[in-house]
């Protein structure tokens, strides 16, 4: 897992560099490993992969009608997820101009789909990488969550949410481990010193079995996440903290 983890940050970091060919058999080859694991994160794999492609000036409709197809797979077998996953399946389809395969799969999310009920409590995010913030944020409001407030080190999140608890919030954190000032086990601890019942979900390339998110877990921690993650994931983390709280 931790190789993986590795491999993606390094395929990441390639795509960034506009070393689009090696990122593109990198992620490929990250995509290949999770499908025969039957995991979502094989069609975000896949669609990074086209991107790649797509930044190289070359055709990208292989990667986007596969990722589209596996999507298509995951949402018949996977019935708790099926609007999310027939909606994915509808992108890639729109993406590569099968506006007929398109307006199936959006119908077929139809389907499954639930009304999203606006979450009022506040969410703050604490992670370092930008591109993280924005990607929980998208997930976040697509779970239904609008009071949705970010920082990027230990100290300014300390400090935000010092200042919701006072003024009677109650707001859930996700918090990255690896902060450029503290450590993420340093904030989750100093948080719950404060209010021992906050909700604090952990989000880290770590695995739970490791000391430190151990460690972590102990001070009272509700929920985990490993990067890099689905919104699926982060639906259950939330779930898993709301249900704690439940007395």
């Amino acid at each position: 897992m931790e190789k993986d983890l590795e491999k993606f940050d390094l395929a990441c970091t390639y795509l960034k560099n506009d070393q689009n060919m090696t990122a593109h058999n990198m992620f490929m080859d990250l995509a290949q490993k999770e499908m025969k694991n039957n995991n979502y994160k094989a069609g975000l794999y896949l669609i990074l992969a086209s991107e790649c492609k797509s930044r190289q000036g070359k055709e990208r409709k292989d990667e986007l009608l596969e990722a589209a197809k596996l999507y298509i797979k995951f949402a018949k077998k996977d019935k708790n997820n099926s609007n999310y996953a027939y909606q994915c399946a509808a992108r890639c389809f729109l993406r590569i101009g099968h506006y007929g395969d398109a307006m199936k799969a959006f119908e077929e999310a139809q389907k499954y789909s639930h009304e999203v009920v606006e979450e009022k409590r506040p969410i703050v995010v604490v992670d370092d990488s930008p591109a993280i913030l924005l990607r929980i944020q998208s997930f976040l409001q697509q779970l239904g969550y609008d009071d949705i407030q970010t920082v990027a080190d230990g100290k300014s999140a300390i400090n935000l949410i010092s200042k919701l608890v006072k003024s009677k919030q109650n707001p859930i954190v996700l918090l990255d481990m690896d902060l450029p000032d503290l450590k993420g086990d340093v904030v989750a601890r100093t948080l719950l010193e404060s209010k021992p019942d906050m909700s604090i979900i952990l989000i880290t390339a770590d695995e739970k079995s490791t000391p430190r998110v151990r460690k972590t877990i102990g001070f009272g921690s509700t929920a985990f996440v490993q990067k890099p993650f689905s919104i699926n994931e982060l639906k259950n983390a939330l779930d898993t903290t709301k249900m704690s709280e439940i007395k």
